[in-house]
């Protein structure tokens, strides 16, 4: 129940901010927090991360749908596990919905255009670095450029949730495999929830098929049979052959 305050703490938050951006800003607009290290900058973004774009209007909407329905469905097969790694999970989930949120609506909601055709709102602007490339780099040597990612909330949230997902994974993985030495040492059959994706045993392969375990039974029982059949024809060959008195 946690995953779904979190996820839904992202999307509040983040379609909040987006509303009060778009209230009283105009686009293109930057106002300056920390000189420019930090400036809140309203952009829209077409497409994907920095701008990227594929495929005909929509496309990018409906492949960030299929793409959030599947970690909707890896928590779901992950609801009982270890409570970090979920909740990094949501975080990612609310920031995707998030997005979706803009990419869906936002077309019709500002007028400019369809459903599915929408631009995501992004305001927070970062800059990271500016200068000019040193002249040995190939082909942007001597160019001056500037590293200033301008995001949202929703892409803040993407970020935490990938990088929780990274340092808690390991424990996932082991409170999962200990999990199933304590059923085993318990005699009993443990059963993964309702699974979605592969989730291998890699403790416990599964049995070889009986036919490759005993590779001779059928070898033995043919070397018999044809024993057998080599036995009656030397019998019949020897009666036919003995003269008779």
């Amino acid at each position: 129940m946690r995953v779904f305050w979190i996820a839904g703490a992202v999307v509040l938050l983040d379609q909040a901010t987006k509303a009060t951006v778009l209230q009283f800003m105009y686009r293109e607009q930057s106002i300056p927090l920390l000189g420019d290290w930090l400036r809140l900058t309203f952009t829209e973004n077409p497409g994907m991360a920095f701008g990227i774009t594929i495929g005909p209007p929509g496309t990018v909407t409906v492949l960030s749908l299929l793409a959030t329905m599947l970690v909707g469905a890896y928590i779901y097969q992950v609801r009982n596990d270890y409570a970090p790694y979920r909740w990094s999970l949501a975080f990612i989930l609310g920031g995707a919905l998030g997005n979706i949120i803009d990419r869906v609506f936002y077309g019709v909601l500002l007028d400019y255009g369809p459903y599915f055709t929408g631009r995501v709102v992004d305001f927070i602007h970062v800059s990271l670095w500016q200068g000019f490339i040193p002249r040995i780099i190939p082909v942007f040597g001597g160019a001056y450029m500037e590293l200033f990612p301008i995001w949202n909330v929703a892409d803040m949230s993407i970020v935490v949730g990938v990088v929780g997902v990274m340092v808690f994974h390991q424990a996932f993985h082991e409170r999962r495999i200990a999990k199933r030495r304590a059923a085993r040492a318990g005699g009993r059959t443990w059963r993964r929830p309702a699974a979605v994706f592969s989730d291998l045993d890699l403790e416990a392969p599964p049995p070889a098929p009986s036919a490759l375990t005993q590779p001779d039974a059928p070898a033995s029982r043919g070397e018999a049979a044809s024993g057998s059949g080599a036995a009656s024809a030397s019998a019949r060959s020897s009666a036919v052959s003995e003269p008779h008195p």
